[in-house]
């Protein structure tokens, strides 16, 4: 995901000479490629999140159009003070992107773990906030949030190895679709969770003989309240699935949109609990050991479904 991003910032930077790069000293592997292609726009700040933030602001103020770019739980964490008082609150045009979102960096330990990004950064004003499940996702909603002018964040994973590119999509601030039909149940996901959302549904199906919709919510905030409201009003049950903790993350979201429109359905968040996984192993095993591996999700949702009758 991390690669294909690259590729379309430098379409971006050729395109607009206002664009400007900012890494925490970050992504050399990467990032070398927009080094040599734009010395002069490229900057490494070194390992001073807050301090990239006001430059930001700085070159924001000046004109340009800044993309600040680490790893999501320094970048978001680290200078959230100067994320909302400089960049919301003067609601400049600077776009941050979090690397190594949820538990991509399982291997680090709980410092590198980003499961409150989406509560953090959806709480602060004029922010946007995006999350996309696969390279060319995250290709596409780059070039939505760069055309869009304010502050946005982009939070950055791997793909999973499912693929459901449709041709004829565009990615939309505030729309999301359908990535598998269903006419039963509705599965509400954001993230490079796909991969567990396609297995808790095969499960479902094969157990249950319901059939369950897939919808990514990419766009975090704005969120598709239209899209929400539909799938309730013909859906036997509403789930929602993120790596990230249940406390105003997607979840939160979706259950707001749900009680503001006065609709009552089966409804159940599946996330992270209020406590910390101090385990270290692959992303797989932390996803399982906080309770939202594929099996774990299923059987939840199969005795909902049942205690419902």
């Amino acid at each position: 995901m991390r690669n294909d991003f690259v590729k379309q910032i430098l379409v971006s930077m050729e395109q607009d000479p206002s664009i400007v790069f900012l890494t925490g000293d970050l992504g050399y592997n990467a990032l070398e490629l927009i080094a040599k292609r734009f010395p002069k726009r490229f900057y490494n700040i070194g390992i001073a999140e807050q301090n990239m933030i006001g430059i930001a602001a700085g070159l924001a103020l000046s004109g340009h159009k800044v993309i600040t770019y680490s790893i999501a739980s320094f970048i978001t964490m680290r200078c959230y003070e100067q994320i909302r008082n400089d960049i919301c609150y003067h609601n400049l045009d600077v776009k941050i992107i979090g690397t190594g979102g949820g538990f991509n960096y399982s291997h680090n330990g709980v410092t590198h773990h980003t499961v409150e990004d989406l509560a953090i950064m959806s709480a602060l004003p004029k922010m946007k906030v995006v999350c996309p499940s696969y390279s060319w996702e995250a290709v596409e909603a780059t070039k939505a949030i760069i055309a869009d002018s304010g502050p946005a964040y982009l939070r950055l994973g791997k793909s999973p190895g499912i693929d459901y590119q449709k041709t004829n999509w565009k990615f939309k601030l505030g729309q999301g679709y359908i990535i598998k039909p269903g006419k039963d149940l509705t599965l509400f996901l954001t993230g490079n969770i796909t991969d567990i959302a396609f297995n808790v549904a095969e499960i479902i199906e094969k157990k249950t003989g319901l059939s369950m919709a897939i919808v990514s919510l990419t766009s975090v905030k704005p969120i598709d309240r239209k899209l929400i409201i539909q799938r309730a009003k013909i859906s036997k049950g509403i789930f929602t699935l993120e790596e990230h903790g249940l406390i105003g993350g997607l979840g939160s979201a979706v259950s707001s949109v749900l009680s503001e429109a006065g609709i009552g359905t089966r409804f159940k968040s599946f996330g992270l609990k209020d406590e910390f996984v101090k385990l270290v192993g692959t992303r797989e095993y932390l996803c399982e050991a906080a309770g939202i591996g594929p099996i774990q999700i299923a059987n939840e949702i199969i005795k909902i479904i049942k205690n419902a009758h």
